[in-house]
């Protein structure tokens, strides 16, 4: 299958940057077709990915036929059971803000291993004008971006409108994973990182 660029697969080279740092057991919360699983094999030692559209699984399944580390199921990400085992690693990109915010949060603090870490390339509602400035400033670097990379806009997975501002992820993420890093990026993102251990 072939690979492509969006708003999303932008910040792939942050993760695998994460990933490489200790290569271990990952997880990918809403993996869609496969494509960040396929790069995060080569500097992991495992990949579990995990998607409730059963398309977009199945489409994985074909891009990562003969991958031998990666394990693919189809689950709902708050009542994934993968019995005692942990990661040291979990991703999610654009697909926390599809589920309640603090009770995934909760549940990925849980599945981590005692140093694991947590990346998420998430999507805020504009609820503030500095929400709506930020948008506004990045606008003319975003269209520059998208043209630049021939931007994939409709890759075949659900997609969902944010519900929560960046403020109010902010202050979740900071009761929920203490010391967590929360900044805004391009194309309409932020990224937050936080290690489990270091609170």
């Amino acid at each position: 299958m072939d690979t492509y660029w969006n708003h999303n697969t932008a910040y792939h080279p942050w993760l695998l940057g994460i990933a490489a740092e200790r290569p271990g057991d990952v997880l990918d919360v809403g993996c869609g077709d496969g494509l960040l699983a396929a790069r995060l094999a080569p500097v992991s030692r495992s990949v579990t990915g995990i998607d409730s559209d059963a398309d977009a699984l199945a489409r994985a399944r074909d891009r990562l036929a003969g991958a031998h580390t990666v394990t693919l199921a189809e689950a709902d990400f708050l009542v994934f059971d993968p019995g005692p085992r942990r990661f040291d690693l979990i991703t999610f990109v654009a697909t926390l803000h599809h589920m309640p915010l603090r009770p995934a949060l909760e549940r990925a603090r849980g599945l981590l291993t005692p140093t694991g870490q947590l990346a998420v390339v998430g999507l805020s509602a504009n609820r503030t004008v500095r929400d709506w400035l930020f948008s506004a400033l990045c606008l003319p670097a975003v269209q520059i971006g998208s043209r630049l990379h021939r931007e994939t806009r409709d890759v075949g997975v659900r997609i969902s409108d944010p519900r929560e501002g960046f403020d109010e992820i902010r202050r979740v993420a900071g009761e929920v994973v203490p010391g967590a890093s929360v900044r805004r990026a391009l194309y309409y993102r932020y990224l937050l990182r936080w290690r489990n251990g270091a609170d």
